[in-house]
């Protein structure tokens, strides 16, 4: 089975080409275009859905950290387990301790390092386990 992926980015050229290149690495992917969406998303799908969340940090309507809590604070099922890894221009030592403490499990910079995207899914998503 594929993993699946809810890719939350607001630019529009950036969540296309993440979305080409991760389909290429044979995942599924469903995209969110702000955090609002992302949260409406999640806490609507059947659990099983989605294997991780890839969130970007700015964003508008709600941010990536409030997304974040929003979403390890819903009902749903999967809330506090969902792997969430953020995905950010900021890398400074704060904005990683600020992305941990609302819940998130990891971080990559932009722009998107690929091979070190997929090293960090696999941390957490083992393909062998969805067959």
């Amino acid at each position: 089975k594929n993993i699946n992926i809810l890719l939350v980015e607001d630019n529009d050229m950036n969540r296309e080409i993440a979305v080409a290149i991760l389909e290429k690495s044979g995942m599924k992917i469903s995209t969110a275009v702000d955090g609002q969406d992302a949260v409406t998303k999640f806490t609507a799908a059947a659990p099983g859905t989605y294997d991780c969340i890839f969130m970007d940090i700015q964003m508008p309507v709600i941010d990536g950290y409030e997304a974040t809590r929003a979403i390890r604070n819903s009902a749903h099922p999967e809330a506090r387990t969902i792997p969430i890894i953020a995905v950010t221009a900021d890398v400074f030592a704060e904005d990683v301790s600020r992305a941990l403490a609302c819940g998130m499990n990891d971080y990559i910079s932009k722009p998107i390092d690929y091979p070190k995207l997929i090293k960090a899914l696999l941390k957490f998503v083992r393909p062998e386990k969805k067959a």
